[in-house]
């Protein structure tokens, strides 16, 4: 069905003339990336005073805001980020702002082609929606709209899901990418298991290094004042990060383990530093300037020495079998160095030299055991999925429609030869079309969905972008399936809300007793040109300016009768009401004339495969009943059936198979010859 909804419709850019790809936006690169200004940026941080919004080099994603020399926020943009396209198949482009506590600071919508966004919300919409992602902690497992992110606005379901992915996804990135949240699923701190240092030293969690005397004097030789080599520890150093409850509570035991946590600041990492021998590794240097520039964290590009304010002393362990340790030092990790990810400590001991000095540097790796590391947070389903679990009793409904048609169509020679029985089906079916799939579930498709979707062919296809919608992907999908079989009618005849509408209205009008107006057939063949050239300029005018071919799209009525349910503006109310009467006294009067979503379907309508509707050497000779009687005027005056124009009503079918009314059948029954 995916395939065959490609397929159909990937004939609609045959339609396309070749001037109008060669436009200004015709297979264009993205717009270019359009920066915050530093009023947006203060802005959606809520910051007061003066900002700097500084782009970054490395290639490295996004902007920083500060103020005073120091980093008040950052700002990405979706497009950049998270590549979101809209449902138009344009960039469509959200500045998200991130708070150094890693929550979501702001957004704003800086560019789109979106048809809703354009002509159907109000910007205050808009503004209310993105307004409502501030405040979101990003470092809170998962994506849950139930934890306070807006809801996708009705009647923008597409738009507003891309933009909350968007948003979403480009956040996370942001904190990510400036280590405000770690890269993974952090870090355990629940478990706790007893452990000897023997046999945390084995699972990993304690690594060590050693530094002779012996070493040190060949590494520092020289010094003023010089390392006697021999057998003792000249360093030995031992790191860990403490708080996995298993390393932390067995090394520090339960009392100190919960005071170095919260002293430290709950959430933040803590490393442990210990060690033996000659060296210290605090030195005395730091208690004047608050650097301990003996220690120094290395992680990729990142390199931390500790500071004061992140430091806490430990007078002892709580483990029976650890070593005497001369120096215990707690120190809180910073954002940029992910515990979870490998890293480096550095000690350096230096002694000054006649020429100058002489250091040596003793380098210790660790890594996190995956033990105490929690896997990262399962990605949430993708927005499409959740809106198809959401609408199941929508998916439902309409797939219960989709069969009971089909059921109809391939039984339509059983059908047709019962009036009453087809009457019924026919005015039923249509009725719930019009009440259930269009007033209940907005199930109204639009030429704005055929521009989207060849937009979308040539800039990057993306199925994603049109199953956020259900309703309206089955039924592209079926009307896509049905073409192939039935040509253009199967939605055009009976699943159209708008053409069921204007059937509906003109079979109360004509059982009151309104006279239908005739159209001359060389007229009526003429006027078609309105629709057919109405969807070509459409078409083309949205490779010039999806804006202004948005603007021509408001030909259809669909938006102001079924999407907005005639709460609009009074010409948008008064061209509706103009077409219903119109079609008063000409069936389906915007149908046949103006319609441009029809004239698209009709274009791939030669694709059908079979030709389900019959007819005899008699008709548009001996008889033109069946012409006269067409609800859209597709039988021509030699009685053929125009495929481009049929709306698979069957009302030709019943016809025929009436002795009461086809002439042939009751010619053939005064001659008692059966039919």
């Amino acid at each position: 069905m995916i395939a065959a909804l490609r397929l159909v419709l990937s004939v609609l850019m045959l339609a396309v003339p070749l001037a109008a790809l060669a436009g200004p936006l015709g297979g264009e690169a993205p717009a270019l990336l359009r920066a915050p200004t530093a009023e947006e940026a203060a802005a959606m941080l809520q910051i007061d005073g003066p900002v700097q919004v500084l782009r970054e080099d490395g290639g490295v994603p996004g902007w920083t805001v500060v103020q005073g020399g120091t980093p008040r926020g950052y700002i990405g943009s979706t497009w950049e980020i998270a590549g979101s396209v809209g449902y138009s198949g344009r960039p469509l482009d959200v500045l998200v702002a991130v708070t150094p506590e890693a929550s979501i600071g702001g957004a704003l919508l800086v560019g789109h082609n979106e048809p809703v966004l354009t002509l159907g919300i109000s910007d205050s919409d808009i503004a209310a929606y993105v307004a409502g992602f501030r405040g979101y902690d990003l470092a809170a497992p998962g994506i849950d709209a139930a934890r306070g992110l807006p809801d996708v606005i009705s009647r923008a379901t597409v738009s507003t899901g891309v933009i909350r992915d968007g948003i979403l996804r480009t956040a996370r990135t942001l904190a990510t990418g400036r280590g405000l949240i770690p890269s993974g699923g952090g870090i355990d701190r629940l478990t706790f298991a007893p452990a000897t240092w023997d046999a945390l030293l084995a699972l990993g969690a304690l690594t060590e290094t050693r530094v002779t005397m012996d070493q040190a004097a060949r590494d520092l030789a020289g010094a003023r004042v010089p390392v006697s080599p021999g057998p003792g520890d000249f360093l030995h150093l031992w790191i860990a990060v403490i708080d996995p409850p298993t390393v932390g509570r067995n090394l520090l035991g339960q009392q100190d383990f919960t005071r170095a946590i919260g002293n430290l600041g709950a959430g933040s990492a803590v490393l442990a530093v210990m060690s033996s021998g000659l060296q210290s590794h605090r030195g005395t240097d730091w208690k004047r300037t608050g650097i301990f520039d003996r220690l120094t964290v290395v992680q990729g590009e990142t390199r931390w020495q500790p500071t004061e304010d992140r430091y806490q002393m430990q007078k002892k362990l709580a483990l029976a079998d650890a070593p005497q340790m001369k120096e215990i030092s707690l120190f809180a990790l910073p954002p940029g160095i992910d515990p979870t990810r490998p890293f480096i400590v550095e000690m350096q001991a230096a002694r000054a030299t006649s020429s100058g000095e002489a250091t040596l540097t003793a380098v210790l790796p660790y890594r996190m055991p995956q033990a105490f590391v929690l896997p990262p947070p399962a990605e949430p389903d993708p927005l499409w999925k959740s809106a198809w679990a959401a609408r199941t009793p929508q998916v439902i409904i309409v797939g219960l429609m989709l069969a009971t048609l089909t059921l109809i169509l391939f039984a339509q020679d059983w059908i047709t030869r019962r009036p009453r029985l087809w009457r019924g089906l026919r005015l039923g079916f249509l009725g719930t079309t019009f009440l259930v799939l269009g007033m209940g579930l907005n199930g109204q498709l639009s030429v704005v969905q055929v521009m989207a979707f060849v937009h979308s062919l040539l800039t990057g296809f993306h199925w994603e972008t049109f199953l956020i919608e259900p309703v309206i992907f089955i039924l592209w999908a079926f009307t896509a399936l049905g073409m192939l079989f039935w040509g253009r009618g199967v939605y055009c005849g009976w699943l159209c809300p708008f053409g069921a509408l204007q059937e509906l209205t003109n079979a109360a009008a004509q059982r009151l007793g309104l006279r239908q107006i005739a159209v001359p057939q060389a007229l009526h063949e003429r006027l078609w040109v309105i629709k057919y050239s109405l969807f070509m300029a459409i078409l083309a005018l949205s490779f010039y300016s999806m804006h202004e071919a948005l603007i021509l799209a408001e030909v259809e009525p669909f938006k102001t009768a079924i999407s907005l349910r005639f709460l609009r503006a009074w010409p948008f109310v008064l061209f509706v009401l103009a077409l219903l009467a119109a079609g008063l006294f000409i069936e389906r009067f915007y149908c046949r004339y103006l319609c441009p979503l029809g004239a698209g379907l009709a274009i791939p309508a030669k694709l059908k495969i079979f030709d389900w509707l019959k007819r005899r050497p008699q008709c548009g000779r001996e008889c033109r009943l069946c012409e006269t009687k067409c609800t859209v005027g597709a039988i021509d005056a030699i009685g053929r059936i125009n495929p481009n124009e049929c709306v698979l009503c069957l009302r030709c079918q019943v016809i025929m198979n009436d002795d009461s009314q086809c002439p042939v059948l009751k010619r053939r029954a005064r001659a008692g010859v059966a039919a």
